[in-house]
């Protein structure tokens, strides 16, 4: 996570035509509630058209494995190299296997799609329909199998092993896969660059307090990483955020000894996107090393999030977020509102002069079940 490489990254994503930078909403009347200096949500429903983060991570990741297949560098293959006839005639063809609850699926779908390649996705059971259809939009091939999300993407590596040209461009990364998971963080790193300029045109520098979802620990890594490289003398403190029925950095920080949980069985949460029960061994890394806060969710909270940031204070902008998007929004308005999680807010350190950053990291990528949740007020 060098500033270096998240800089290529984020000259690569702005390559694109369809690139603009996503909003970064200043949440005033909601800091003033809350007790806080100030509070700013990135809404990554804007990015690339695809109502999530997730492509940042799968584009920049084909683009880094095509620059080593050519001898380049990445900074050489801007999105017109990569569509042109001449790296076609010197690359070829790729097809790029991945497994997804929805969201990164689609953005590796879309990259693969603007760049002329092949997508091959499988999605875990419980995956909602519109989600598959919206990545076989992209002129993918995907499946939603009877397995879950981390079986899903052992069937992705095998399913690549055994073809011809056949890439896993997977978030998630395990000994003897490293590199394309630790280009999809540096992917990640263009969001948090992003945000690290907007703070500082609106005149607040570092955020003291980073609040980050987490499902294999893939962003929340890349997030920690840029964070602490960019303000090596005084970094944010970060909060891991995970859904309670997938937990698995929560309870590895749980045994204190650097080891790894893992979780298994269904993993039945509305946080789709965080039901992800492996951690990756290079964002664990990041991670144990330097986070002392991780904190399991029940799905309420992230429910919560949703309709705060959906019927915003008079005066504060709307954020459409879905339920991984919203479930630090949720926390950090318990943390600080509710009495019984005293010790965890004066653990974090939430006070007046406290500058809180927060990532909507998806919109309503399930519309029929957020309208459920903020309009019909579902129990969660």
């Amino acid at each position: 996570m060098s500033l270096e490489e998240v800089s290529k990254a984020k000259s690569f994503h702005e390559s694109f035509p369809q690139y603009t930078r996503t909003p970064l909403a200043k949440l005033d009347q909601m800091a003033e509630y809350l007790g806080i200096k100030v509070l700013f949500v990135k809404d990554e429903s804007y990015r690339f058209g695809l109502n999530a983060f997730k492509v940042l991570g799968g584009s920049f990741a084909m683009a880094k494995y095509i620059a080593k297949q050519t001898g380049k560098d990445v900074s050489e293959l801007s999105y017109e190299v990569l569509t042109s006839d001449t790296l076609k005639k010197e690359f070829g063809h790729a097809t790029f296997f991945t497994a997804t609850d929805g969201n990164h699926g689609r953005g590796v779908a879309w990259a693969a799609n603007m760049l002329h390649q092949k997508a091959v996705v499988f999605m875990p059971k419980g995956t909602k329909k519109t989600r598959l259809d919206n990545i076989l939009k992209e002129n993918a091939s995907a499946t939603i199998e009877d397995a879950n999300y981390d079986e899903c993407v052992r069937m992705a590596a095998q399913a690549a092993s055994e073809t011809q040209n056949g890439v896993v461009v997977q978030d998630t990364a395990w000994d003897g896969y490293e590199e394309i998971p630790s280009w999809i963080m540096q992917g990640y790193g263009t969001m948090a660059m992003e945000v690290d300029e907007q703070m500082t045109g609106y005149g607040f520098g570092r955020p003291t307090h980073v609040f980050i979802q987490a499902g294999v620990g893939s962003l929340a890594g890349a997030v920690q990483g840029y964070f602490y490289n960019r303000y090596p003398e005084n970094p944010p403190v970060v909060v891991v955020v995970e859904a309670d029925a997938a937990a698995c950095l929560y309870k590895s920080a749980l045994l204190g000894d650097g080891s790894i949980e893992i979780v298994d069985g269904d993993m039945q949460t509305i946080m789709a996107g965080l039901a992800c029960g492996e951690p990756n061994t290079i964002a664990w890394d990041i991670l144990k090393n330097h986070v002392k806060i991780f904190v399991s969710c029940p799905d309420w909270v992230a429910a919560n999030g949703m309709r705060m940031l959906a019927a915003p204070i008079k005066g504060d902008p709307q954020v459409v977020s879905g339920e991984s998007g919203a479930v630090s929004m949720g926390l950090l308005a318990s943390v600080i509102k509710d009495e019984k999680y005293k010790d965890l807010r004066d653990a974090i350190g939430l006070n007046a002069n406290s500058k809180v950053l927060l990532f909507s990291t998806e919109g309503d990528t399930d519309p029929e079940g957020n309208k459920a949740i903020v309009w019909e007020a579902a129990e969660c």
